[in-house]
Protein backbone atom coordinates (compact mmCIF):
# COMPACT_ATOMS: atom_id res chain seq x y z
CA UNK A 1 0.00 0.00 0.00
CA UNK A 2 2.78 2.21 0.78
CA UNK A 3 4.69 1.92 -2.38
CA UNK A 4 2.78 3.77 -5.33
CA UNK A 5 3.47 3.95 -8.83
CA UNK A 6 5.16 6.99 -9.86
CA UNK A 7 1.90 7.34 -12.73
CA UNK A 8 -0.75 6.86 -9.87
CA UNK A 9 1.03 10.00 -8.22
CA UNK A 10 1.03 11.80 -11.43
CA UNK A 11 -3.18 10.87 -11.93
CA UNK A 12 -3.27 11.92 -8.40
CA UNK A 13 -1.70 15.23 -8.97
CA UNK A 14 -3.00 15.89 -12.42
CA UNK A 15 -6.40 15.44 -10.62
CA UNK A 16 -5.94 18.11 -8.01
CA UNK A 17 -4.49 20.40 -10.12
CA UNK A 18 -7.75 20.54 -12.26
CA UNK A 19 -9.81 20.87 -9.37
CA UNK A 20 -7.53 23.54 -8.64
CA UNK A 21 -8.05 25.30 -12.20
CA UNK A 22 -11.96 24.40 -11.91
CA UNK A 23 -12.73 26.01 -8.78
CA UNK A 24 -10.47 28.92 -9.11
CA UNK A 25 -12.63 31.13 -11.30
CA UNK A 26 -14.98 30.79 -8.02
CA UNK A 27 -12.71 33.40 -6.49
CA UNK A 28 -13.18 36.55 -9.34
CA UNK A 29 -16.34 38.49 -10.09
CA UNK A 30 -18.16 37.18 -13.06
CA UNK A 31 -17.28 39.80 -15.37
CA UNK A 32 -13.22 39.20 -14.57
CA UNK A 33 -14.24 35.09 -14.79
CA UNK A 34 -16.06 35.82 -18.34
CA UNK A 35 -12.99 37.60 -19.24
CA UNK A 36 -10.55 34.67 -19.10
CA UNK A 37 -8.54 33.25 -21.82
CA UNK A 38 -10.68 30.50 -23.96
CA UNK A 39 -8.57 27.43 -22.89
CA UNK A 40 -9.09 28.46 -18.97
CA UNK A 41 -12.00 27.27 -16.81
CA UNK A 42 -14.36 30.02 -16.58
CA UNK A 43 -17.59 28.48 -15.20
CA UNK A 44 -18.86 29.22 -11.57
CA UNK A 45 -20.92 28.11 -9.38
CA UNK A 46 -24.64 29.54 -9.64
CA UNK A 47 -26.29 30.57 -6.27
CA UNK A 48 -30.03 29.06 -5.94
CA UNK A 49 -33.60 31.04 -5.60
CA UNK A 50 -33.42 31.50 -1.98
CA UNK A 51 -29.77 32.76 -2.10
CA UNK A 52 -29.79 35.10 -5.16
CA UNK A 53 -33.25 35.04 -6.20
CA UNK A 54 -34.56 34.54 -9.66
CA UNK A 55 -37.90 34.63 -12.03
CA UNK A 56 -40.70 33.59 -10.90
CA UNK A 57 -44.10 32.64 -13.24
CA UNK A 58 -47.48 30.68 -12.65
CA UNK A 59 -49.04 28.25 -15.41
CA UNK A 60 -51.86 27.41 -16.57
CA UNK A 61 -51.97 24.17 -18.47
CA UNK A 62 -55.06 24.45 -21.15
CA UNK A 63 -56.38 21.06 -20.86
CA UNK A 64 -59.36 21.54 -23.13
CA UNK A 65 -57.01 21.63 -26.02
CA UNK A 66 -56.00 17.96 -25.37
CA UNK A 67 -59.32 17.03 -24.86
CA UNK A 68 -60.54 18.59 -28.17
CA UNK A 69 -57.57 17.22 -29.84
CA UNK A 70 -58.27 13.71 -28.70
CA UNK A 71 -61.61 14.10 -29.47
CA UNK A 72 -61.00 15.39 -33.25
CA UNK A 73 -58.91 12.42 -33.65
CA UNK A 74 -61.53 10.60 -33.37
CA UNK A 75 -63.91 12.20 -35.51
CA UNK A 76 -61.07 11.59 -38.18
CA UNK A 77 -61.51 8.07 -37.56
CA UNK A 78 -64.79 7.66 -37.03
CA UNK A 79 -65.27 9.37 -40.95
CA UNK A 80 -62.18 7.25 -42.09
CA UNK A 81 -63.88 3.47 -40.71
CA UNK A 82 -66.93 4.26 -41.88
CA UNK A 83 -66.10 5.33 -45.49
CA UNK A 84 -63.92 2.24 -45.29
CA UNK A 85 -67.49 0.83 -44.57
CA UNK A 86 -69.12 2.18 -46.68
CA UNK A 87 -71.32 3.77 -44.18
CA UNK A 88 -73.29 7.01 -45.03
CA UNK A 89 -73.53 9.36 -42.49
CA UNK A 90 -74.33 12.92 -41.64
CA UNK A 91 -73.51 15.69 -38.86
CA UNK A 92 -70.18 14.12 -37.60
CA UNK A 93 -68.08 16.52 -35.24
CA UNK A 94 -67.19 16.78 -31.78
CA UNK A 95 -68.72 18.86 -29.15
CA UNK A 96 -67.10 20.17 -25.48
CA UNK A 97 -66.64 16.32 -24.12
CA UNK A 98 -68.42 14.18 -27.16
CA UNK A 99 -68.63 13.05 -30.42
CA UNK A 100 -72.02 12.66 -32.12
CA UNK A 101 -72.67 11.35 -35.87
CA UNK A 102 -75.98 10.32 -37.36
CA UNK A 103 -76.23 7.09 -39.69
CA UNK A 104 -78.56 7.48 -42.72
CA UNK A 105 -79.39 4.61 -42.78
CA UNK A 106 -81.06 2.80 -40.21
CA UNK A 107 -80.50 -0.90 -41.14
CA UNK A 108 -76.83 0.20 -40.60
CA UNK A 109 -76.94 1.96 -37.54
CA UNK A 110 -76.73 -0.53 -35.55
CA UNK A 111 -73.52 -2.31 -36.98
CA UNK A 112 -72.23 1.14 -37.14
CA UNK A 113 -72.44 2.03 -33.58
CA UNK A 114 -70.72 -1.73 -32.58
CA UNK A 115 -67.70 -0.19 -35.06
CA UNK A 116 -67.54 3.32 -33.77
CA UNK A 117 -67.84 1.66 -29.70
CA UNK A 118 -65.01 -0.84 -30.38
CA UNK A 119 -62.73 2.54 -31.44
CA UNK A 120 -61.88 4.21 -28.09
CA UNK A 121 -62.08 2.90 -24.53
CA UNK A 122 -63.18 5.69 -22.04
CA UNK A 123 -66.56 6.93 -23.32
CA UNK A 124 -69.91 6.28 -22.48
CA UNK A 125 -71.74 5.26 -25.71
CA UNK A 126 -75.30 5.11 -26.71
CA UNK A 127 -77.66 4.77 -30.06
CA UNK A 128 -80.54 6.53 -30.32
CA UNK A 129 -83.84 5.89 -32.36
CA UNK A 130 -82.99 8.76 -34.98
CA UNK A 131 -79.53 6.55 -35.74
CA UNK A 132 -77.39 9.30 -33.87
CA UNK A 133 -74.50 8.03 -32.43
CA UNK A 134 -72.99 9.41 -29.09
CA UNK A 135 -69.42 9.27 -27.55
CA UNK A 136 -68.94 11.17 -23.55
CA UNK A 137 -66.00 11.15 -22.39
CA UNK A 138 -66.54 10.07 -19.15
CA UNK A 139 -66.04 11.89 -15.69
CA UNK A 140 -62.87 9.39 -14.96
CA UNK A 141 -61.14 9.53 -18.76
CA UNK A 142 -61.50 13.36 -18.24
CA UNK A 143 -59.70 13.33 -14.95
CA UNK A 144 -57.15 11.28 -15.90
CA UNK A 145 -56.35 13.47 -18.95
CA UNK A 146 -55.84 16.46 -17.05
CA UNK A 147 -53.85 15.07 -14.47
CA UNK A 148 -51.78 13.04 -17.47
CA UNK A 149 -51.26 16.66 -19.42
CA UNK A 150 -50.25 18.54 -16.24
CA UNK A 151 -47.94 15.22 -15.13
CA UNK A 152 -46.21 15.47 -18.43
CA UNK A 153 -46.54 19.88 -18.87
CA UNK A 154 -44.03 19.61 -15.71
CA UNK A 155 -41.47 17.30 -16.12
CA UNK A 156 -41.17 19.30 -20.27
CA UNK A 157 -41.02 22.08 -18.82
CA UNK A 158 -38.16 20.63 -16.09
CA UNK A 159 -36.34 19.43 -19.55
CA UNK A 160 -36.53 22.94 -21.09
CA UNK A 161 -35.23 24.83 -18.72
CA UNK A 162 -32.52 22.45 -17.42
CA UNK A 163 -31.07 19.97 -19.97
CA UNK A 164 -27.94 19.35 -18.56
CA UNK A 165 -29.83 18.69 -14.66
CA UNK A 166 -28.09 21.03 -12.70
CA UNK A 167 -29.90 24.37 -12.69
CA UNK A 168 -32.33 23.38 -9.69
CA UNK A 169 -35.67 25.05 -10.72
CA UNK A 170 -38.49 24.79 -8.82
CA UNK A 171 -41.40 22.98 -10.86
CA UNK A 172 -44.32 22.01 -8.67
CA UNK A 173 -48.24 21.52 -9.20
CA UNK A 174 -50.46 24.21 -8.45
CA UNK A 175 -54.27 22.93 -7.84
CA UNK A 176 -55.41 20.85 -10.83
CA UNK A 177 -54.28 22.53 -13.37
CA UNK A 178 -51.59 24.92 -12.49
CA UNK A 179 -47.57 24.92 -12.43
CA UNK A 180 -45.08 26.63 -10.36
CA UNK A 181 -42.06 27.58 -11.96
CA UNK A 182 -38.97 29.67 -10.18
CA UNK A 183 -35.71 29.62 -11.85
CA UNK A 184 -32.20 31.06 -9.40
CA UNK A 185 -30.47 32.86 -11.55
CA UNK A 186 -32.38 33.92 -14.58
CA UNK A 187 -33.61 37.69 -14.23
CA UNK A 188 -35.58 37.79 -17.40
CA UNK A 189 -38.88 36.27 -17.41
CA UNK A 190 -39.32 36.84 -20.97
CA UNK A 191 -36.42 34.95 -22.02
CA UNK A 192 -37.83 32.22 -19.67
CA UNK A 193 -41.17 32.35 -21.50
CA UNK A 194 -39.68 32.10 -24.78
CA UNK A 195 -38.65 28.95 -24.32
CA UNK A 196 -41.46 27.01 -22.26
CA UNK A 197 -44.26 28.80 -23.81
CA UNK A 198 -44.36 27.24 -27.42
CA UNK A 199 -46.23 24.15 -27.68
CA UNK A 200 -43.46 22.74 -29.85
CA UNK A 201 -45.46 20.26 -31.37
CA UNK A 202 -43.70 19.03 -34.75
CA UNK A 203 -45.94 17.33 -37.25
CA UNK A 204 -45.79 16.09 -40.81
CA UNK A 205 -48.68 16.52 -43.16
CA UNK A 206 -49.49 16.01 -46.64
CA UNK A 207 -50.97 19.02 -49.34
CA UNK A 208 -54.82 18.55 -49.85
CA UNK A 209 -54.57 18.72 -53.87
CA UNK A 210 -58.05 17.88 -54.26
CA UNK A 211 -59.89 20.65 -52.52
CA UNK A 212 -59.53 24.40 -53.47
CA UNK A 213 -57.20 27.08 -51.53
CA UNK A 214 -59.67 29.49 -52.76
CA UNK A 215 -62.41 28.23 -51.31
CA UNK A 216 -60.91 27.25 -47.96
CA UNK A 217 -59.98 30.73 -47.93
CA UNK A 218 -63.72 31.94 -48.33
CA UNK A 219 -64.41 29.76 -45.32
CA UNK A 220 -65.43 27.05 -47.04
CA UNK A 221 -62.36 23.56 -45.69
CA UNK A 222 -63.45 20.34 -47.21
CA UNK A 223 -63.56 17.89 -44.62
CA UNK A 224 -60.61 16.33 -43.46
CA UNK A 225 -58.39 19.00 -44.41
CA UNK A 226 -57.19 22.72 -42.85
CA UNK A 227 -55.63 25.71 -43.31
CA UNK A 228 -52.61 26.72 -42.00
CA UNK A 229 -50.56 29.94 -42.49
CA UNK A 230 -46.51 29.69 -43.51
CA UNK A 231 -44.41 31.04 -40.36
CA UNK A 232 -42.03 32.89 -42.79
CA UNK A 233 -43.86 33.26 -46.48
CA UNK A 234 -46.06 36.06 -47.32
CA UNK A 235 -48.22 37.13 -50.09
CA UNK A 236 -48.16 40.94 -52.02
CA UNK A 237 -50.33 42.30 -49.70
CA UNK A 238 -48.23 41.56 -46.29
CA UNK A 239 -50.68 38.46 -45.07
CA UNK A 240 -48.82 35.02 -44.52
CA UNK A 241 -48.96 32.72 -47.49
CA UNK A 242 -51.74 30.02 -46.31
CA UNK A 243 -51.50 25.97 -47.27
CA UNK A 244 -54.32 23.95 -47.37
CA UNK A 245 -53.59 20.38 -45.78
CA UNK A 246 -54.79 17.22 -45.04
CA UNK A 247 -55.71 17.05 -41.16
CA UNK A 248 -54.59 13.48 -40.77
CA UNK A 249 -50.79 13.15 -39.42
CA UNK A 250 -48.72 11.76 -41.76
CA UNK A 251 -46.11 11.64 -39.40
CA UNK A 252 -45.92 12.55 -35.74
CA UNK A 253 -43.48 14.64 -33.81
CA UNK A 254 -43.99 11.57 -30.65
CA UNK A 255 -41.33 9.94 -32.80
CA UNK A 256 -38.50 11.94 -32.33
CA UNK A 257 -35.53 10.84 -31.71
CA UNK A 258 -33.29 13.54 -31.36
CA UNK A 259 -32.99 17.12 -33.09
CA UNK A 260 -29.85 19.33 -33.36
CA UNK A 261 -28.38 22.62 -34.63
CA UNK A 262 -27.20 22.20 -38.57
CA UNK A 263 -26.65 24.45 -41.35
CA UNK A 264 -28.32 23.92 -44.88
CA UNK A 265 -25.90 23.63 -47.93
CA UNK A 266 -26.32 27.04 -48.30
CA UNK A 267 -24.43 27.36 -45.02
CA UNK A 268 -27.65 28.91 -43.50
CA UNK A 269 -28.64 27.37 -39.81
CA UNK A 270 -31.51 24.72 -39.97
CA UNK A 271 -32.39 21.81 -37.29
CA UNK A 272 -31.31 18.65 -37.88
CA UNK A 273 -33.65 15.66 -37.20
CA UNK A 274 -34.33 11.70 -36.52
CA UNK A 275 -37.10 10.04 -35.94
CA UNK A 276 -37.28 6.39 -34.24
CA UNK A 277 -37.47 3.27 -36.28
CA UNK A 278 -41.51 3.71 -36.35
CA UNK A 279 -41.44 7.00 -37.26
CA UNK A 280 -38.84 6.29 -39.74
CA UNK A 281 -40.76 3.99 -41.58
CA UNK A 282 -43.59 5.97 -41.87
CA UNK A 283 -41.47 8.47 -43.33
CA UNK A 284 -39.87 6.49 -45.85
CA UNK A 285 -43.27 4.78 -46.84
CA UNK A 286 -44.97 8.37 -47.26
CA UNK A 287 -41.85 9.43 -49.50
CA UNK A 288 -41.89 6.46 -51.77
CA UNK A 289 -45.74 6.99 -51.76
CA UNK A 290 -45.49 10.68 -52.71
CA UNK A 291 -43.42 11.51 -54.95
CA UNK A 292 -42.98 14.90 -56.55
CA UNK A 293 -45.67 16.33 -53.99
CA UNK A 294 -45.33 18.99 -51.19
CA UNK A 295 -45.14 17.27 -48.00
CA UNK A 296 -45.80 19.81 -45.08
CA UNK A 297 -43.67 20.14 -42.06
CA UNK A 298 -45.74 22.14 -39.43
CA UNK A 299 -44.90 23.11 -35.68
CA UNK A 300 -47.23 24.77 -33.41
CA UNK A 301 -50.13 25.31 -36.16
CA UNK A 302 -47.63 26.65 -38.54
CA UNK A 303 -45.88 26.01 -41.33
CA UNK A 304 -42.70 25.74 -41.16
CA UNK A 305 -41.35 24.70 -44.86
CA UNK A 306 -43.19 22.46 -47.24
CA UNK A 307 -40.19 20.83 -49.76
CA UNK A 308 -41.66 18.88 -53.04
CA UNK A 309 -40.43 15.07 -52.01
CA UNK A 310 -37.70 14.71 -54.43
CA UNK A 311 -37.30 10.99 -53.60
CA UNK A 312 -37.01 8.32 -51.02
CA UNK A 313 -36.09 8.97 -47.60
CA UNK A 314 -34.85 6.27 -45.47
CA UNK A 315 -33.67 6.10 -41.68
CA UNK A 316 -36.04 9.20 -40.61
CA UNK A 317 -33.17 11.46 -40.64
CA UNK A 318 -33.67 14.70 -42.00
CA UNK A 319 -34.08 18.60 -42.26
CA UNK A 320 -35.53 21.52 -40.71
CA UNK A 321 -35.06 24.96 -43.14
CA UNK A 322 -36.38 28.58 -42.79
CA UNK A 323 -35.51 31.55 -43.85
CA UNK A 324 -36.18 33.29 -40.76
CA UNK A 325 -33.41 30.68 -38.58
CA UNK A 326 -30.96 32.48 -36.97
CA UNK A 327 -28.24 30.20 -35.06
CA UNK A 328 -29.83 31.35 -32.07
CA UNK A 329 -33.67 30.45 -32.93
CA UNK A 330 -32.79 27.01 -34.53
CA UNK A 331 -30.31 25.91 -31.37
CA UNK A 332 -33.32 26.94 -29.29
CA UNK A 333 -35.90 25.24 -31.82
CA UNK A 334 -33.57 22.06 -31.53
CA UNK A 335 -33.78 22.09 -27.82
CA UNK A 336 -37.65 22.90 -27.74
CA UNK A 337 -37.77 19.37 -29.97
CA UNK A 338 -35.37 17.30 -27.90
CA UNK A 339 -37.43 18.24 -24.67
CA UNK A 340 -40.95 16.87 -26.31
CA UNK A 341 -43.72 18.59 -27.01
CA UNK A 342 -46.06 20.13 -24.58
CA UNK A 343 -49.59 18.50 -24.34
CA UNK A 344 -51.06 21.95 -24.27
CA UNK A 345 -50.47 24.99 -24.36
CA UNK A 346 -49.35 27.14 -21.16
CA UNK A 347 -50.78 30.52 -20.38
CA UNK A 348 -48.58 32.75 -17.98
CA UNK A 349 -50.66 33.60 -15.02
CA UNK A 350 -48.31 35.53 -13.19
CA UNK A 351 -45.26 36.54 -13.43
CA UNK A 352 -41.69 38.07 -11.68
CA UNK A 353 -38.63 38.75 -10.83
CA UNK A 354 -38.22 37.31 -7.05
CA UNK A 355 -35.17 38.67 -4.77
CA UNK A 356 -33.17 36.50 -2.45
CA UNK A 357 -35.43 34.70 0.21
CA UNK A 358 -32.63 34.63 2.58
CA UNK A 359 -31.01 38.52 3.42
CA UNK A 360 -27.31 38.96 2.90
CA UNK A 361 -26.79 38.78 6.56
CA UNK A 362 -28.08 35.31 6.14
CA UNK A 363 -25.93 34.02 4.40
CA UNK A 364 -22.59 35.77 5.62
CA UNK A 365 -23.90 34.50 8.82
CA UNK A 366 -23.85 31.03 7.05
CA UNK A 367 -20.31 31.28 5.56
CA UNK A 368 -19.18 32.31 8.92
CA UNK A 369 -20.26 29.23 10.13
CA UNK A 370 -19.26 27.05 7.27
CA UNK A 371 -15.77 28.52 7.65
CA UNK A 372 -15.90 28.30 11.70
CA UNK A 373 -16.78 24.76 11.35
CA UNK A 374 -13.97 24.07 8.93
CA UNK A 375 -11.52 25.61 10.74
CA UNK A 376 -12.32 23.65 14.01
CA UNK A 377 -12.13 20.22 12.06
CA UNK A 378 -8.45 21.34 11.18
CA UNK A 379 -7.46 22.33 14.89
CA UNK A 380 -9.08 19.25 16.17
CA UNK A 381 -6.77 16.93 13.72
CA UNK A 382 -3.91 18.83 14.28
CA UNK A 383 -4.45 18.44 17.78
CA UNK A 384 -5.40 14.77 18.16
CA UNK A 385 -3.35 13.25 15.40
CA UNK A 386 0.06 15.67 14.91
CA UNK A 387 1.51 15.53 11.81
CA UNK A 388 -0.79 12.93 10.08
CA UNK A 389 -3.31 15.46 10.92
CA UNK A 390 -1.98 17.62 9.16
CA UNK A 391 -1.63 15.84 6.10
CA UNK A 392 -5.67 15.16 6.50
CA UNK A 393 -6.36 18.60 6.87
CA UNK A 394 -4.01 19.12 3.48
CA UNK A 395 -6.83 16.19 1.90
CA UNK A 396 -9.51 18.25 3.65
CA UNK A 397 -8.98 21.13 1.94
CA UNK A 398 -8.19 19.71 -1.51
CA UNK A 399 -11.54 18.02 -1.05
CA UNK A 400 -13.38 21.20 -0.79
CA UNK A 401 -11.73 22.13 -3.65
CA UNK A 402 -12.68 19.18 -5.50
CA UNK A 403 -16.44 19.71 -4.90
CA UNK A 404 -16.41 24.02 -5.74
CA UNK A 405 -14.61 22.31 -9.25
CA UNK A 406 -17.49 19.46 -9.79
CA UNK A 407 -20.11 21.89 -9.28
CA UNK A 408 -18.91 24.46 -11.79
CA UNK A 409 -17.53 22.25 -14.19
CA UNK A 410 -21.32 21.23 -14.49
CA UNK A 411 -22.67 24.50 -13.80
CA UNK A 412 -24.96 23.37 -10.79
CA UNK A 413 -27.32 25.68 -8.63
CA UNK A 414 -26.10 25.98 -5.09
CA UNK A 415 -28.90 26.23 -2.53
CA UNK A 416 -29.22 26.65 1.14
CA UNK A 417 -30.09 22.79 1.31
CA UNK A 418 -26.64 21.86 -0.59
CA UNK A 419 -25.13 24.20 1.50
CA UNK A 420 -26.05 21.60 4.23
CA UNK A 421 -24.98 18.68 2.00
CA UNK A 422 -20.81 20.78 2.38
CA UNK A 423 -21.43 21.44 5.75
CA UNK A 424 -22.00 17.86 6.15
CA UNK A 425 -19.09 16.53 3.90
CA UNK A 426 -16.73 18.51 6.10
CA UNK A 427 -17.66 16.21 8.91
CA UNK A 428 -17.76 13.24 7.15
CA UNK A 429 -14.33 13.63 5.27
CA UNK A 430 -12.18 13.27 8.13
CA UNK A 431 -14.20 9.72 8.78
CA UNK A 432 -11.72 7.87 6.70
CA UNK A 433 -8.43 9.41 7.91
CA UNK A 434 -9.91 8.97 11.70
CA UNK A 435 -10.37 5.26 10.45
CA UNK A 436 -6.65 4.84 8.87
CA UNK A 437 -5.33 6.83 12.02
CA UNK A 438 -6.89 4.43 14.47
CA UNK A 439 -5.85 1.61 12.72
CA UNK A 440 -2.46 2.17 12.61
CA UNK A 441 -2.63 3.17 16.34
CA UNK A 442 -3.78 -0.60 17.06
CA UNK A 443 -0.97 -2.07 14.96
CA UNK A 444 1.45 0.27 16.57
CA UNK A 445 0.10 -1.29 19.96
CA UNK A 446 1.09 -4.81 18.71
CA UNK A 447 4.89 -3.80 18.38
CA UNK A 448 4.98 -3.34 14.72
CA UNK A 449 7.71 -1.43 12.39
CA UNK A 450 6.40 1.90 11.46
CA UNK A 451 5.74 0.86 7.59
CA UNK A 452 4.36 -1.98 8.64
CA UNK A 453 2.00 -0.85 10.90
CA UNK A 454 0.62 2.21 8.07
CA UNK A 455 0.76 -0.16 5.76
CA UNK A 456 -1.59 -2.24 7.87
CA UNK A 457 -3.15 0.58 8.53
CA UNK A 458 -4.72 1.36 5.24
CA UNK A 459 -5.37 -2.05 4.41
CA UNK A 460 -7.69 -3.15 6.53
CA UNK A 461 -9.01 0.36 7.37
CA UNK A 462 -10.32 0.25 3.31
CA UNK A 463 -13.10 -1.76 3.47
CA UNK A 464 -14.90 -0.61 6.34
CA UNK A 465 -14.41 3.02 4.59
CA UNK A 466 -15.72 1.90 1.17
CA UNK A 467 -18.61 0.37 3.62
CA UNK A 468 -19.42 3.42 5.27
CA UNK A 469 -19.18 5.76 2.38
CA UNK A 470 -21.15 3.49 0.12
CA UNK A 471 -24.26 2.90 2.64
CA UNK A 472 -24.13 6.76 2.86
CA UNK A 473 -24.15 7.22 -1.45
CA UNK A 474 -27.11 4.51 -2.04
CA UNK A 475 -28.85 6.93 0.42
CA UNK A 476 -28.15 10.60 -1.28
CA UNK A 477 -28.93 8.93 -4.96
CA UNK A 478 -32.52 7.19 -3.25
CA UNK A 479 -33.08 11.22 -2.08
CA UNK A 480 -32.19 12.53 -5.50
CA UNK A 481 -34.09 10.14 -7.66
CA UNK A 482 -37.19 10.14 -5.53
CA UNK A 483 -36.76 13.87 -4.17
CA UNK A 484 -36.96 17.29 -6.35
CA UNK A 485 -35.61 21.02 -6.17
CA UNK A 486 -33.88 21.51 -2.48
CA UNK A 487 -33.82 18.23 -1.73
CA UNK A 488 -31.92 17.25 -5.07
CA UNK A 489 -29.47 20.04 -4.20
CA UNK A 490 -28.63 18.44 -0.72
CA UNK A 491 -28.24 15.02 -2.47
CA UNK A 492 -25.85 16.09 -5.38
CA UNK A 493 -23.66 18.08 -3.09
CA UNK A 494 -23.17 15.41 -0.62
CA UNK A 495 -22.73 12.46 -3.32
CA UNK A 496 -19.98 15.02 -5.28
CA UNK A 497 -18.39 15.32 -1.17
CA UNK A 498 -18.71 11.62 -0.64
CA UNK A 499 -16.58 10.25 -4.10
CA UNK A 500 -14.51 13.67 -3.21
CA UNK A 501 -14.02 12.73 0.57
CA UNK A 502 -13.16 8.81 -0.42
CA UNK A 503 -10.29 9.64 -3.17
CA UNK A 504 -8.64 12.30 -0.72
CA UNK A 505 -8.43 10.34 2.06
CA UNK A 506 -7.61 7.16 0.23
CA UNK A 507 -5.20 8.14 -1.97
CA UNK A 508 -4.18 12.54 -1.24
CA UNK A 509 -3.39 11.45 2.45
CA UNK A 510 -1.95 8.14 1.76
CA UNK A 511 0.44 9.75 -0.87
CA UNK A 512 1.50 12.72 1.55
CA UNK A 513 2.19 9.80 4.37
CA UNK A 514 3.87 7.54 2.16
CA UNK A 515 6.06 10.29 0.58
CA UNK A 516 7.49 11.25 4.12
CA UNK A 517 7.89 8.30 5.74
CA UNK A 518 10.35 7.02 2.88
CA UNK A 519 12.17 10.48 3.32
CA UNK A 520 12.34 10.65 6.83
CA UNK A 521 12.54 6.67 7.43
CA UNK A 522 11.64 7.55 11.68
CA UNK A 523 11.68 4.48 13.92
CA UNK A 524 8.85 5.66 15.83
CA UNK A 525 5.32 7.52 15.34
CA UNK A 526 3.53 9.66 17.01
CA UNK A 527 0.11 9.77 16.16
Amino acid sequence: MLKIETWKKALVALICALGLAFAAPNLLDEQTAADLPDFLPKNQINLGLDLQGGSHLLLEVEVGVVVRERLEALVDTIRTELRKERIRYTGLGASATGVAVTIKDPALAERAYDLIRAMESGFDSELLDDGQVTMTMTEQTLKEVRIQAVEQSVEIVRRRVDPQGVKEPTITRQGEERILLQVPGEDDPEKLKSIIGQTAKLTFHLLDHQGSLADAMAGRVPPGSMLLPSIDEFEANGRPRMYLLKKRVSVSGDTLVSASLGFDERNRPAVNFRLDAVGGKKFADITRENLGLPFAIVLDGKVISAPTIQGIIPGGSGQITSGTFTTESAKELALLLSAGALPAPLTVLEERSVGPGLGQDSVDAGRVASMLGLALVIGFMVVYYGRFGVYADVALIMNMVLIVAMLSAFGATLTLPGIAGIVLTIGMAVDANVLVFERIREELRTDRGVFSAVDAGYKRALGTIIDANITTLIAATLLFAFGSGPVQGFAVTLAIGIVSSMFTAIWVTRILVATWLHRTKPKTLEI
